[in-house]
């Protein structure tokens, strides 16, 4: 017997008119990359999204076509994600830390048809346009006196393009199923490959993150996303904040320490998300200013571990709530979060740090299993780790044009590449990538666990591990560190720090002072680029 209840689709379309009708007064505000700032509301959004779904239909874009963007956390970069999404379109993000020749790769495989971008990338059509023969046009998110300087034939002006348009158009009837967005993988090895969304799993992607033990956001919050909408759609904070009702604070291209400061305090921001530098650089430059927080009630972090000595800044001295997140493109992308359950409010606090500091537990919608190299599922014990795999309702099934083959395996669980524990109460912790993690005498060491120690030291900015080779033990691990200004932190002095809080075979055989320390495109270490610089780093005896 089949129920009775109506088929009411789960596409984007929906998030934003739900927002126009119960939520139109409320403000998205902007720093916008031509200065200043600039606000509208909800019912603003929505009008403009209907006059950037008339320009595309106007351009030839159809049903089913990909679209780029190329652009920062601004209003006029969220028109165009719900315009192009309310008439079936597929808005592929490029992120434009990536290489030249990643960028055209990625856009030639996803056969943009045009590009949305932001006036300072106009070096990126520049490379684009002669090697990415589906691309129509490049068009500047700006108005005509911020146009940039470009040779570009098929160059044109956003704000003048709307000007030829009205509103008066209706959003697709859509099938859940379509595709909605298209985000590429970093790359890290291989080609990049395209995650392609579904309007239903970015819909129940966005109902997730809003839950309490998630992000836990409502009509009431403010929230500034400062993690990219051009990598793995802003976790979702560009669906969940319509979704909810929420005020949503737009930092375009400055994310300086000083420039969120600012954001925060002006606009009353209650929550916000990034990567763990990010927070690193606020932290310092508040210290630096003796400042304070006002309204900031929650900090996510996530992208790479969280740092112990971020959270404890946050928490301890500016009173402000953090949560570890960890997920992935193929997830949508959050996957789990640290918050505390029911109790642990009365552990003592070194077992609550302890606890916040694994990446968290899913919220319903993911599940999750830790698996030995046989397939064979481990204990939940916290102590077992093994290969990370995951299933759910907003976690990719397959790439784009079939790129990289079949990704699940017989029980419809994707591989993350992750090695991990899970425990007794349902966090999961990463001990490693399965490519970074040390292999020395046959048992393995966590690249990660003796990062965070390292940027525990005070004088320590950044830290990465890496193993290189040894004649004896196979691999031992490499600490590669960027001291603080002014800081003459030694090897002796790193290691006595590090000594008692792992075992004392795990610590590095050695440290070597960087200046800086490689990054991929999405924010992480580039570990494969340091193995490369180190290869012949000499074995300790």
């Amino acid at each position: 017997m089949l129920g009775l209840m109506q088929d009411w689709p789960l596409t984007v379309p929906k998030i934003l008119e739900h927002a126009l009708r119960y939520h139109a007064e409320r403000e998205v505000v902007t720093r916008v990359p031509e200065g200043g700032i600039e606000r509208y509301t909800y019912a603003d959004l929505g009008a403009r999204a209907r006059r950037v779904a008339k320009l595309l239909r106007k351009l030839g874009v159809r049903r089913g076509e990909v679209v780029g963007t190329c652009a920062t956390n601004t209003s006029r970069h969220m028109e165009v994600w719900y315009g192009l999404m309310g008439i079936g379109a597929v808005c592929h993000t490029l992120n434009p830390r990536l290489f030249a020749e990643q960028l055209v790769y990625i856009c030639n495989h996803a056969e943009d048809r045009y590009v949305f971008l932001d006036g300072a990338f106009v070096g990126i059509a520049e490379a684009l346009a002669p090697k990415c023969p589906s691309v129509r046009g490049f068009v500047f998110l700006t108005d005509r006196a911020h146009m940039p300087e470009t040779e570009l034939e098929n160059a044109f002006c956003y704000e003048e393009l709307l000007s030829e348009v009205d509103d008066d158009v209706e959003w697709c009837e859509l099938d859940e199923n379509e595709a909605a967005g298209l985000c590429y993988t970093s790359g890290t090895t291989g080609n990049p490959k395209g995650v392609l969304y579904s309007h239903r799993s970015n819909v129940l992607h966005a109902m997730s993150v809003v839950q309490p033990d998630s992000f836990g956001l409502g009509s009431r919050s403010v929230v500034l996303p400062v993690v990219p909408m051009f990598h793995a759609n802003a976790w979702a904070l560009t669906f969940a904040a319509p979704m909810v009702g929420a005020k949503l604070v737009m930092p375009g291209a400055d994310l300086s320490g000083s420039a969120l400061h600012e954001l925060f305090e002006t606009e009353g921001v209650t929550f916000t998300a990034a990567v763990p530098t990010v927070w690193l650089g606020l932290l310092d430059f508040m210290e630096a200013n003796d400042l304070r927080l006002s309204s900031l009630q929650r900090v996510v972090i996530g992208g790479s571990a969280c740092p112990r000595v971020a959270l404890e800044k946050f928490e301890e001295v500016y009173g402000v709530d953090v949560t570890h997140g960890w997920g992935m493109t193929e997830m949508s992308p959050v996957g789990t979060n640290s918050c505390l359950k029911a109790g642990m409010e009365s552990w003592p606090r070194d077992a609550q740090i302890f606890q916040k500091l694994k990446q968290g537990r899913p919220a319903f919608g993911v599940e999750m299993r830790v698996v030995d190299d046989d397939g064979k599922e481990l204990p939940r014990d916290g102590k077992a780790f093994g290969r990370l795999l995951v299933r759910g309702a907003a976690i990719a099934k397959g790439y784009h044009k079939g790129e990289g083959g079949q990704v699940l395996d017989a029980q419809g669980f994707f591989d993350t590449g992750d090695v991990a524990t899970l425990d007794p109460h349902g966090y999961m912790q990463i001990t490693d990538r399965a490519k970074d993690v040390i292999k020395s005498g046959g048992e393995w060491i966590s690249s990660i666990e003796l990062e965070n120690l390292a940027v525990g030291h005070p004088e320590v900015l950044e830290a990465a591990v890496i193993g290189v080779p040894h004649p004896k033990w196979d691999e031992r691990p490499l600490l590669i560190v960027v001291r603080r200004e002014g800081s003459r932190v030694s090897k002796a002095g790193l290691l006595a720090f590090m000594r008692g809080k792992v075992a004392n075979w795990w610590l590095p055989d050695d440290v070597a002072f960087v200046d800086e320390i490689p990054h991929t495109a999405t924010g992480k270490i580039q570990k494969r680029t340091l193995r490369e610089k180190f290869a012949e780093h000499p074995a300790a005896d």
